[in-house]
């Protein structure tokens, strides 16, 4: 269920604003039927995750549809022009560049992009923020950005983690684990997927497939004798979409009074002339 300021969220008062059939209808009706509590101060503030969670899910079909490759970070590559590729097989945003710019173009050139499933994931976390927040604030927050799979996360992305989730959600990263992977490729010793919300997952590397797909997958890239089977997990990491909107509705409250005061200050020019 939802709670906006502590009063219960009915489903028609937020469904009647997403077309039928839309994902964030189904996200909706997912939070509206949820036995887990999931609390905003605001209509807004619930909008804004649920516009979130559906340009998660946007930016993960968006990779799948591209062409940057899976790689280990000993071979990853990347755009020069944007980023610095390091010895850890990371990628540091070069200076002078633009943030939101250097995130675009991973989806512009993504040939010559490569790397491995928790980075793709960081990636699309960045596109989906570069995709609903004003230019200005999404570099204002991010003006230094590594990509190196869970390692040096911005504070500005709010990444959480859950452990023992029974609910899950379109947007949501989970974890197929494979206890018994090849040692040869430990690359595969399990994949973080984004939940697309119709039954499917997106992983960097397998691509859009069901759990039992991902897990056949994963089961392909075990040691020789394994007996156990790659499975599914419990956990979930989610951004914090309240931190984020909060930042959000300042930059745009600011904004506002900017453009009022500005707008005020050419009226009395204008007298005065």
């Amino acid at each position: 269920m939802s709670i906006i300021s502590g009063n219960i969220v009915t489903r028609d008062k937020i469904v009647a604003e997403y077309p039928p059939n839309s994902l964030e209808r189904k996200i909706v009706e997912q939070l509206a039927s949820s036995k887990d509590v999931y609390r905003y101060d605001s209509l807004n503030q619930l909008n804004f995750a649920i516009k979130l969670r559906a340009n998660i899910v946007g930016a993960a079909r968006e990779l799948d549809g591209n062409d940057m490759s899976f790689t280990t970070f000993r071979e990853s590559k990347c755009n020069t022009d944007y980023w610095q590729r390091t010895d850890e097989g990371g990628f540091l945003l070069k200076e002078g560049v633009k943030p939101s710019d250097a995130i675009k173009d991973i989806f512009i050139n993504s040939s010559e992009y490569g790397t491995e499933c928790a980075t793709a994931i960081v990636i699309i976390y960045y596109r989906a923020l570069v995709n609903i927040l004003p230019e200005e604030l999404f570099n204002e927050m991010f003006p230094s950005i590594y990509l190196l799979d869970w390692q040096y996360i911005n504070e500005n992305l709010y990444i959480e983690q859950y452990d023992n989730v029974t609910e899950f959600l379109p947007g949501d990263c989970q974890y197929f684990k494979n206890p018994d992977v090849n040692p040869a490729t430990p690359e595969w010793q399990g994949e973080n997927v984004i939940n697309l919300g119709n039954g499917t997952y997106f992983g960097h590397g397998i691509g859009i497939k069901s759990a039992n797909g991902i897990i056949r997958a994963l089961n392909e890239n075990r040691k020789r004798g394994a007996t156990e089977s790659a499975f599914l997990t419990d956990s979930a990491t989610r951004l914090n979409s309240k931190q984020i909107f909060d930042k959000y509705d300042s930059f745009i409250s600011t904004m506002q009074i900017k453009r009022c005061r500005d707008i005020h200050r050419s009226y009395r020019n204008n007298i005065y002339y």
